[in-house]
């Protein structure tokens, strides 16, 4: 049985919509007025969520004999399938019953909306605080130190002379070291963040189970797919970066500044649509164990269908977090340059923005931002995950059998609630 707290990868994708065995699943009964469409009444194979515990067999339905250990979860909680191979959704064959949802962790186990998402993403920082602070803290502290350090130590020691007796080589030397210092300091935020975010994932992960996770047992649950989420970090970075210069190469050989405007316009759009396309890629790579090709398409067909809700919901996120972000920098980083940057002098020509207070002042508002909204994003981008999951591939069925709740899909299954 997977130790993993999250899924195994799926095989054939049931995004695919291809039954099990080769046999076709039965015609979808007609949805209710209200539904979601997207809503999967076929109920195709499910991503096989792990059993929270190794060797732990789900309780048998009542008036069932004991299940013998199988290999992740291959039945929907004690129900068995229909002729067709697929079981009824909970609530009946028409749809969701919504007062029959039962909530074992953060989320209901149905489709999930923007509040519910969002609420989830901060039940589990309060409810988790002690493995979820600590590892954003940390990454916070590391980052917001090695900022303050170039700022300080480096780049107040390299200046672009831009005087006429200044030589071409010492101008390139001193652009050479700003670019190297910078890519420096933008090397440890990125491990920082990758680690931070492989760990939130599988936190947020047992947390919609309603179980706790410790911060070693997110580590150790989550280093193994690292390598592939720095990798899948840096593959996106280098795309964006070449797509851009690409569209935007015509109006530097021709220096067209029409043709640039154009370009740049349609650089952002593909830019926005690729990255929502792929922004399930991080977590369907750290809960299916998938591999950077299987993780990117797995995002691409999941937001198939579903591209403008999953980008308003992650535009809303990031609204809101840069919004509390910006509430607790900017006034500590104004009351730095009053006390010791000399005002808004020193403030505008940068020479009061290296002084021990400036820089402790605003690292500390960086680090109480970070610590804060790096959970809110990734809690968000795993519950979308989730979320898109049971909209598609009825995920809801397995996470009640890992959680433990007998008779889900029956009707008959009290909506117990949980943390």
């Amino acid at each position: 049985m997977n130790d993993s707290p999250g899924w195994a990868t799926p095989g054939s994708s049931p995004s695919d919509g291809e039954g099990s065995h080769g046999t076709q699943p039965p015609a979808p009964a007609a949805q209710p007025s209200g539904s979601d469409p997207k809503w999967s009444a076929e109920q195709p194979p499910p991503g096989q969520w792990s059993s929270p515990a190794a060797g732990q067999t789900p309780p048998p339905a009542p008036g069932q004999p004991p299940a013998a250990p199988q290999q992740g979860w291959g039945s929907y909680g004690g129900q068995q399938p229909q002729s067709g191979g697929y079981p009824a959704p909970p609530g009946g064959r028409g749809g969701w019953n919504q007062a029959q949802a039962v909530k074992p962790g953060v989320i209901p186990l149905r489709p999930l909306g923007l509040g519910e998402i969002l609420d989830g993403a901060v039940a589990t920082m309060r409810k988790h605080w002690r493995s979820v602070l600590p590892i954003t803290l940390a990454v916070a502290v590391v980052v917001q130190l090695a900022s303050v350090l170039m700022q300080k130590f480096a780049f107040n020691d390299v200046v672009l002379d831009q005087s006429s007796s200044a030589s071409v080589e010492d101008q390139i030397n001193a652009l050479g070291t700003t670019v190297s210092l910078s890519l420096a300091e933008m090397f440890i935020q990125l491990v920082g963040t990758i680690a931070a975010t492989a760990m939130l994932t599988m936190i947020f992960s047992r947390a919609v189970l309603g179980h706790a996770s410790s911060i070693g047992g997110a580590w150790r649950e989550s280093r193994s797919q690292l390598p592939r989420l720095f990798a899948l970090t840096v593959l996106l970075g280098v795309g964006t970066i070449l797509l851009v210069g690409v569209l935007l190469l015509p109006a530097i050989l021709t220096g067209s500044v029409g043709l640039g405007v154009l370009g740049g316009f349609v650089a952002l759009g593909l830019v926005l649509w690729l990255w929502i396309k792929l922004s399930l890629a991080s977590p369907a790579l750290m809960l299916e164990k998938a591999t950077l090709t299987k993780a990117c398409a797995r995002s691409w067909k999941l937001v198939k269908g579903s591209w403008w809700r999953i980008f308003g919901i992650t535009f809303l996120t990031n609204l809101i977090t840069g919004f509390v972000a910006g509430i607790i920098v900017l006034p500590l980083t104004f009351l730095g340059a009053a006390l010791f940057g000399g005002g808004l002098e020193g403030f505008a020509d940068g020479t009061g923005t290296t002084s021990w207070g400036f820089l402790i002042l605003t690292g500390i508002g960086g680090i109480i931002g970070l610590t804060i909204t790096m959970p809110m994003q990734s809690g968000v981008t795993v519950l979308l995950y989730v979320d898109q999951r049971i909209r598609r591939e009825a995920l809801d069925l397995e996470l009640a059998r890992a959680a433990g709740i007998e008779n889900y899909g029956t009707g008959t299954t009290a909506p117990p609630t949980g943390g």
